[in-house]
């Protein structure tokens, strides 16, 4: 039984997996309320699901890009769990997740999530008969910016805004815009990316794994 957490944003997602099946999942958008709320809702949802913590048998976490304070609530309540119980702990890159969602295309794709302060993070991604796989380290700007990149047929998907998506739409014939309901970061697909990790034995240090953070050159993280 494997849990995954992702508080990379104010989109907060939790789901228990066995390897077969997806027992549970639930997601909700939290007004930076990640420390009050996180560890009740995975109790009330293992009760609900009928799982108890001694059937864990590993951890998977989305470790970023995103808020500065949203994802060091995650990773410090799986490093604790993962260090109190020795737990093997996977960290997955949350923009991995946006992808992993995605039907295969021969157009590239672009994974977004909110970045606070207007901006958002972005990172390119190429499909392939493994699955999307990303083409170098995510990036942050605004959704100008990002548009000003698309030169030709392109998929995106993920956290935008009414305003973020409203700008892209302007470019329709080269930006394929995913629905907001293709665009939810799901852990359940974090949680089947964390469990082929731990298969494979690819698993993190507890103690030593770090969040990704971008930082904008003159503002403080979110």
């Amino acid at each position: 039984m494997l849990i995954a957490v992702d508080t990379s944003t104010a989109q907060v997602g939790l789901a228990v997996y066995d390897g077969a099946n997806v027992l549970a999942e639930m997601t909700w958008t939290s007004q930076q309320h990640h420390t009050t709320q996180l560890a009740p809702a995975l109790a009330g949802l293992l009760d609900r699901s009928g799982v108890s913590m001694d059937m864990v048998s590993a951890l998977g976490v989305a470790i970023g890009p995103g808020s500065f304070t949203s994802l060091r609530v995650g990773l410090s309540l799986v490093k604790g769990l993962a260090l109190a119980r020795h737990l093997p702990l996977v960290g997955i890159p949350t923009l991995d997740i946006v992808a992993a969602a995605q039907p295969p295309s021969k157009h590239p794709l672009a994974a977004v999530i909110q970045a606070g302060r207007g901006r958002i993070a972005f990172g390119w991604y190429k499909s392939s008969k493994n699955g999307w796989q990303s083409q170098g380290p995510a990036r942050s700007g605004t959704a100008d910016d990002l548009a000003d990149e698309i030169e030709s047929p392109t998929h995106v998907a993920g956290e935008l805004s009414a305003e973020d998506r409203q700008r892209l739409a302007r470019k329709r014939v080269n930006v394929l815009l995913a629905s907001p309901a293709q665009s939810v970061r799901r852990p359940a697909i974090l949680a089947e990316l964390a469990w082929a990790r731990w298969q494979a034995g690819k698993v993190d240090e507890a103690a030593a794994l770090a969040p990704i953070y971008l930082h904008v050159a003159g503002t403080p993280p979110a």
